[in-house]
């Protein structure tokens, strides 16, 4: 065995590869490439999806290290192409190649960095503040120096924890787990093969495994979440790390459920899971064609369920990142790559090392060439039925954020990826607002889940809207790394004043109303009937119980349960009927009292029910 150095500085253990077949390319219709039409202010590396709809762009030209970082932001319309772009805060520390999740809070971890000062630290970006704060491990799991996180691996967890084994950790094999909630550092499991991960790739799988081959041969492992472990999987059949630069290419999860790797040694590896701890079955995929690799490359899974690569020729005992980059779409289907053309040209005249992707909500995908020109491609083909999110409910929270619920909201892969360098994983749920041309996004915040291909499995977001949309009715969907659900009506509240409600028993105003005694049980779905609810503009409707009408005395409202929220739009008339669940612990016969509020410009405010009636169903 032999040691060496690559070009970047990596690391490495010598191993052998074998030989390679090919496979035939289909014919299909291409993609195509857009220019941004606004430059970033600097060159653009590593891209990141924030839970607003714009992307974190770090400054890096894959060769000067910086700590400076960018923001674009989609146009009126939703256009990343003529989307613009603003400097933000600079990070503490440099950083080039280094990993990096988005946290179920929105905001962004980073750690490490194969060059600049940030090996030994980890920090938080903060989009809503604009500020990075250190969170290094504390002593006792970590000593700045010796231990360095480098370029490796990370993944976000399901209870939100962020996963990574550093190059050089303080015990051998042992990774380190991060708790954003709590700001807490523990130790992982250890690795059941080996003592790091450098050069590797991980993918999570849909029992939210995550999947490695370990550096720099044909062993393959898997880390089980659940008990904080490692466990040894199956021999992978082709060698897939290069001898030369002992580097990979990237890997997905195919929306078949089976994982998809590329090795820079031109072979591609196809893995089927067990669905539980024991060993899945390897098997050799198709070879990239023209004798191509992936030596550290980027690929993203487009909407279409095919995916993205970007190859450049094979790795050579002289050239370890050959150029120019060019590009194929992977069929899954007829397991088969796809010539496309390259953003300006048949090629692009970079190693791949030196180009990133990210998706986009829109179903594009983003692409850098570490330049301060950037490019979307677009696919060409339907969005993958199965990875389309379902809308379910959505109610209103009582701090004026939203709460919605559906299926698929976390998509059937991560995304992007490229290895141990850059992690652009974007499984979580976009929320996009449409009016006529005007498109918003509200930022996404605590998803319920962290995994991939979750089924009919219900899931949650929450979502604040932006302070900029104006008030009225829109579409919206919820989109997963770029596939949308079909469009839900939304009203979005504004100033209102209600006018001809009808008839019934009248209420003074900022006092409540008596429902009144029944048979109701705790459960028992109610309905009150609101004869000719006409609000001067679109609105927001809230309702308050109480088994006392003095918590509602002198107009103040009770705190508003999430499931009794009702939006109503301008000019609706006749009988508006109200579902909710008679309150859980109030006993059959009591009598019960409700009050009406209406969001008026983000606040919630008490209104006067001067006519309203109520029956009951079960």
């Amino acid at each position: 065995m032999v040691t060496t150095r690559s070009p970047r500085g990596s690391f490495h253990v010598r191993v052998l590869v074998a030989g390679a077949l090919l496979a035939a390319s289909p014919l299909a219709l291409a993609g195509t490439w857009t220019k941004l039409v606004n430059n970033a202010p600097q060159p653009a590396n590593l891209l990141l999806l924030l839970t607003d709809g714009t992307v974190l762009a770090a400054q890096n030209n894959g060769s000067g290290i910086s700590k400076s970082w960018m923001r674009l932001t989609p146009d009126a319309s939703g256009s990343y192409v003529n989307g613009t772009w603003a400097m933000l805060a600079d990070a503490h520390d440099t950083r080039l190649y280094y990993p990096s999740q988005v946290l179920r809070s929105g905001r962004v971890f980073v750690a490490g960095g194969e060059y600049g000062t940030g090996g030994p630290h980890a920090e938080i970006y903060n989009p809503g503040t604009n500020t990075w704060t250190q969170v290094d491990p504390p002593p006792a799991l970590w000593i700045p120096g010796p231990n360095n996180f480098y370029d490796c691996n990370s993944e976000i967890l399901p209870d939100g924890k962020v996963l990574l084994m550093p190059v050089f950790p303080k015990t051998p094999g042992v990774g380190l787990l991060y708790d954003p909630t709590t700001n807490m550092w523990s130790n992982a499991g250890t690795l059941a093969f080996g003592t790091f991960q450098d050069e590797a790739t991980w993918v999570k799988l849909a029992d939210d495994s995550i999947l490695t081959i370990d550096p720099f041969g044909t062993h393959s492992e898997r880390y089980i979440p659940a008990t904080n472990s490692w466990v040894n999987d199956s021999t992978v059949p082709v060698d897939m790390y290069d001898p030369f630069g002992l580097e990979l290419g990237g890997s997905v999860l195919l929306a078949n459920g089976q994982a998809f790797f590329l090795g820079s040694t031109g072979h591609t590896a196809l893995y089927r899971p067990s669905g539980d701890i024991t060993p899945g079955l390897w098997a050799a995929g198709p070879d990239i064609p023209a004798g191509k690799g992936t030596p550290d490359a980027p690929a993203a899974v487009l909407v279409t369920g095919k995916v993205l690569c970007a190859v450049s020729p094979k790795a050579t005992a002289g050239n370890h990142f050959p150029t120019p980059t060019t590009f194929y779409e992977y069929d899954p289907l007829a397991d088969a790559f796809i010539p496309e053309p390259a953003p300006v040209g048949t090629s692009d005249p970079i190693p791949t090392y030196q180009a990133d992707m990210l998706c986009l909500p829109d179903g594009t995908v983003l692409y850098s060439h570490f330049n301060s020109d950037l490019y979307v491609y677009t696919p060409d083909g339907a969005p993958l039925a199965q990875g389309k999110p379902v809308i379910s409910t959505i109610t209103v929270n009582v701090d004026g954020s939203y709460h919605l619920v559906g299926t698929g909201l976390n998509g059937i892969s991560e995304g992007a990826t490229y290895g141990d360098d850059f992690q652009m994983n974007s499984n979580y749920p976009i929320v996009r607002l449409t009016s006529g041309a005007s498109v918003y996004y509200a930022r996404s915040f605590n998803w319920s889940s962290t995994s991939v291909q979750t089924g009919a499995t219900p899931v949650s977001t929450e979502f604040r809207l932006p302070t900029t949309i104006p008030s009225g009715s829109y579409s919206l969907v919820v989109s997963a790394n770029g596939i949308a659900s079909d469009a839900v009506t939304f009203i979005v509240p504004g100033s209102g004043t209600w006018t001809a409600l009808g008839f019934g028993l009248p209420g003074a105003a900022g006092e409540p109303v008596l429902v009144g005694s029944g048979p109701q049980t705790a459960g028992q779905l109610v309905t009150l009937d609101l004869a000719n609810a006409a609000p001067s503009a679109p609105a927001m409707l809230f309702l308050s119980l109480s088994s006392t009408p003095a918590s509602f005395k002198g107009g103040t409202l009770v705190p508003v349960p999430v499931s009794l929220a009702m939006p109503l739009v301008t000019g609706a008339a006749g009988s508006l009927v109200l579902p909710l669940l008679w309150p859980a612990g109030v006993a059959t016969g009591t009598n019960v009292w409700y009050q009406f509020a209406v969001q008026d410009a983000g606040a919630v405010k008490g209104v006067s029910l001067s006519n309203a009636v109520q029956s009951t169903t079960s």
